[in-house]
């Protein structure tokens, strides 16, 4: 007698994943004492904080700095800047030889270098402002999304002593979303002001894993290079940021 074979009921068919929605960023930010304590909230203006992630911008920007600061050392002489070689070897016929006029040519022991590295080679890579100001604001945007941003009050020191600044630290720290800020080893915070102070700026910088600057002079590159960034006096730092692009325009 034949085996029967059960066939399979008739496949189920499997929907389509429903796509993720995008994930909504505030705009709405909490601003903390250098205590650790909440002090109230500050508006973000959009054009700093709410810009899309644009990785081609930021790579090309990122790539030209580099470059620019890009500082060439090694440096070969061509056979005109070496010593010697004024007079001709030997005579141009009856020697059987083959024919030179100087000893200091790229084929002679001693000799020039030719196609050798030069110390005055440009790497500069030509970037507008404007793209330097939205590369950093795209940046900013993509760190105030991670929750990598914090914002505080106000930011100062009694005196310029380590042991001050790290209790600051700590404190800031211990902020709810920023534990792992002052655990870091290596390249930990970017401390932005709006006006630098001696007391801060010499308090700080006992610490390798930190660095004070003013928001003014901030660049993608700082930005980039410190996993979080905190910011303080909020209010003039917006402002500062966005006189970048309107310097740009």
């Amino acid at each position: 007698m034949a085996k029967t074979t059960k066939t399979s009921a008739t496949k189920a068919v499997k929907e389509p994943k429903a796509k993720k929605a995008a994930k909504t960023v505030s705009l709405e930010a909490q601003v903390v004492t250098q205590e650790g304590k909440s002090a109230g909230t500050v508006n973000l203006p959009e054009s700093v904080f709410g810009l899309p992630w644009n990785a081609d911008l930021v790579h090309q920007v990122v790539t030209s700095m580099r470059t620019d600061a890009r500082e060439p050392i090694a440096h070969t002489k061509t056979r005109g800047e070496v010593r010697g070689g004024g007079k001709k070897p030997w005579k141009q016929k009856g020697t059987g030889r083959a024919r030179h006029g100087s000893t200091r040519s790229p084929i002679w022991v001693g000799g020039g270098v030719a196609h050798g590295p030069r110390n005055d080679k440009n790497f500069d890579r030509k970037v507008n402002k404007k793209m330097k100001a939205k590369a950093l604001f795209t940046i900013l945007s993509r760190k105030h999304r991670d929750g990598e941003v914090l914002f505080v009050k106000t930011l100062s020191l009694e005196a310029p002593k380590a042991k001050e600044a790290r209790e600051v630290f700590t404190k800031l720290g211990s902020v709810k979303g920023f534990e792992l800020m002052g655990a870091r080893r290596n390249n930990a915070a970017l401390i932005a002001v709006a006006s630098l102070d001696q007391n801060v700026k010499r308090g700080f910088s006992n610490f390798g894993n930190l660095e004070v600057s003013e928001i003014r002079n901030i660049n993608p590159l700082s930005v980039l290079k410190y996993k979080y960034l905190v910011i303080s006096s909020p209010e003039e730092a917006f402002t500062s940021l966005t006189a970048k692009m309107e310097k740009s325009n």
